[in-house]
């Protein structure tokens, strides 16, 4: 089976995982930080997929969020966030999905990411193109803020991050944006900007699991994704600025 199928199953697999617990009564647990949520769905549907890779591929390097794994002298790695927007989920919003991405020698190559209350699959392969249910997708086609629908995020960490966050929202206001919203899943964020349902993102401090599938999506269906300060930006921690490239700059000019 190849990565792109591989990717698939895993994410479906996951998808069943997460309507099994939504809604129903089950643990919460909490990380460093208070608000950062983990629920018995976030830990099965890692396992979950996890499996499904090491089935195909068990020489292939794994970064997840919810757990550690060996790292092995692999050139490929996934990167696996197994439920996006866990705030969401456990407070029986519909808003939340399953998000891999896999990477050879640190260069995306494949991008999945799996919303299951919507059935959406989104699918991205380097040089292929973006793909929402098997149609091709692409970023919008506004040229101005203030005929743009942007979207954010807001870090765990209640100091400086937020308040930028803040501070760049009322920045984008006076330029007279039609509005800013806030859905909990920088993931599904990400799938917005790739589909044209908005034309841009930015967010404060994501971890690798939160952007990298939905970075190639951007990419593929003509969009943009950098730093704050226009850089290329590799798998990690970072701050990250998406859009259908014509708002890019003036993003930038605000976002700086």
């Amino acid at each position: 089976m190849g990565f792109r199928e591989t990717a698939i199953r895993a994410a479906k697999e996951a998808g069943k995982i997460h309507l099994k617990y939504f809604r129903k009564k089950f643990e919460i647990r909490y990380k460093a930080y208070k608000h950062n949520r983990v629920t018995i769905a976030d830990t099965e549907a890692e396992k979950k997929i996890v499996s499904e890779i090491r089935k195909e591929y068990p020489s292939h390097n794994i970064l997840a969020e919810e757990a550690e794994y060996p790292r092995t002298g692999s050139e490929y790695l996934w990167v696996i966030d197994p439920l996006d927007g866990t705030n969401n989920f456990s407070k029986g919003i519909p808003v939340f999905c399953v998000s891999i991405a896999l990477a050879k020698d640190n260069e995306l190559i494949l991008g999945v990411i799996y919303d299951p209350t919507r059935n959406e699959l989104f699918v991205a392969e380097k040089g292929k193109g973006a793909f929402l249910n098997g149609k091709r997708i692409k970023v919008s086609g506004s040229s101005q803020l203030h005929d743009s629908i942007l979207l954010t995020g807001f870090y765990y960490d209640r100091g400086k991050p937020m308040f930028s966050t803040l501070a760049s929202m009322q920045e984008f206001f006076l330029k007279d944006v039609i509005g800013i919203r806030c859905t909990g899943s920088a993931a599904l964020d990400l799938c917005s900007v790739a589909s044209g349902r908005v034309d841009g993102f930015w967010e404060f401090k994501l971890n690798a699991w939160d952007f990298a599938a939905g970075k190639l999506l951007v990419e593929e269906a003509n969009g943009k994704v950098t730093g704050r300060k226009g850089e290329g930006i590799a798998i990690g921690e970072s701050y990250i600025v998406a859009s259908n490239k014509k708002i890019h700059g003036k993003m930038l000019d605000i976002l700086k």
